[in-house]
């Protein structure tokens, strides 16, 4: 028996993509790196614009 791997996952769709670039925006962090972080922390905006501003502050 096969499991689709992508279901739950905050990788898919174009949800994330507009999440991304919304991030990105408001950052000013790449659109990619953008995509990384959602792959490891998800969705929470919160902790996406705390990670995003600390990886921003540190390049």
């Amino acid at each position: 028996m096969s499991e689709d791997d992508s279901k739950g996952r905050p990788d898919s769709g174009s949800a994330v993509e507009t999440l991304a670039r919304q991030l990105a925006r408001q950052t000013g962090i790449s659109e990619s790196d953008a995509r990384v972080l959602i792959e490891l922390i998800g969705t929470n905006w919160n902790s996406l614009l705390r990670e995003a501003r600390l990886l921003k502050s540190r390049r």
